[in-house]
């Protein structure tokens, strides 16, 4: 019998956090939200022959394939339906990794592409500029006003970092989150008779024409909704005149055309040269709130964290 003697190496096993990274993770679950390879690539900047090859290492690690290619759309495969619900949530911790970590940091360079929707981009984030820019005086922001659909197609196609709308939609392949709230009041010219009596009724209010936004709009959909709290039928109500902006119903209401509900953010400027009169309707409160908006497939920047965390600190009061 002979014995042979030697030394027996053993590889010593790959640590699995080394084995993937949350990179890949990411680029997988964008490849699954998008359905193909090249959205993916255009919407986190990168070529698709480096998303197909980090799915690809992905797909190695766990010795199955994730991704089922047809000619039409990406589809998961069962493994694949069973990572997302992973993937998703690692999404999510880094998110909130980002909140928690950004009030630690001063490094805020950066551009951040938004956009807002009227009410917000025109009289509510100007307001906020001087503030904001003295707590973080590198960041750089580039802001379009339009609507809300808009918004959502400019942010579909990585135009937009994020945005800021007026009332909650649904989209699929959106996150949104409550940022602001802000609550609307009746608007009136100055000398108005209605800013003599010691308490103003809804009763009171409908003896008064009114100039409106548009049908369709934030700040109108809101009225309409505390209208209809209050059991009262809308065609009660004698509309003169329906405008496509809030600065034209603000300049209706001073030429005496009507009064109007409205942000009390809109019409300060207007409110301390005695033009305007903010006025309230007892018992009646038109809360709302605003939203911000971004691609689920999309982690935001640490700038653009501060700046949303910023926004739920101000007061509009």
């Amino acid at each position: 019998m002979c014995f042979f003697w030697g030394t027996i190496k053993v590889r010593p096993r790959r640590e699995t956090a080394l084995a993937f990274n949350f990179h890949q993770l990411h680029i997988f679950y964008t490849v699954a939200e998008r359905g193909s390879f090249s959205a993916a690539a255009q919407a986190l900047h990168m070529t698709q022959p480096a998303v197909t090859m980090q799915v690809q290492s992905l797909e190695d690690h766990f010795g199955t394939k994730l991704l089922i290619r047809t000619t039409k759309r990406i589809e998961l495969s069962e493994a694949g339906h069973a990572l997302m619900p992973f993937a998703r949530r690692g999404i999510e911790l880094m998110r909130e990794t980002d909140a928690a970590m950004s009030r630690f940091t001063d490094n805020m360079a950066g551009r951040l592409m938004l956009g807002a929707s009227n009410t917000i981009g025109e009289y509510v984030l100007p307001r906020l500029l001087v503030p904001l820019g003295q707590r973080y005086p590198d960041m750089k922001i580039m802001l379009k006003v339009m609507n809300t659909t808009q918004i959502l197609d400019e942010i579909s196609r990585n135009q937009l970092d994020f945005g800021l709308i007026e009332a909650p939609v649904e989209h699929p392949d959106m996150t949104i989150k409550p940022v602001m709230q802000d609550e609307l009041k009746l608007i009136v010219p100055a000398g108005h008779p209605l800013d003599e009596l010691p308490r103003i009724t809804l009763e009171d209010v409908l003896n008064y024409s009114f100039v409106l936004r548009e049908k369709g709009s934030g700040t109108r959909q809101v009225m309409e909704e505390e209208f209809i709290r209050h059991h009262m039928d809308l065609e009660r109500i004698d509309t003169v005149m329906e405008l496509g902006s809030t600065g034209a119903v603000k300049s209706a209401v001073e030429a005496g055309l009507g009064i109007t509900i409205l942000s009390p953010s809109s019409v300060k400027h207007e409110v301390a040269l005695g033009l305007l009169k903010v006025l309230d309707i007892q018992n009646v409160s038109f809360q709302r709130q605003f939203y911000s908006i971004h691609l689920k497939s999309t982690l935001l920047g640490i700038p653009s964290i501060a700046f949303l965390q910023f926004l739920q600190e101000y007061s509009l009061t």
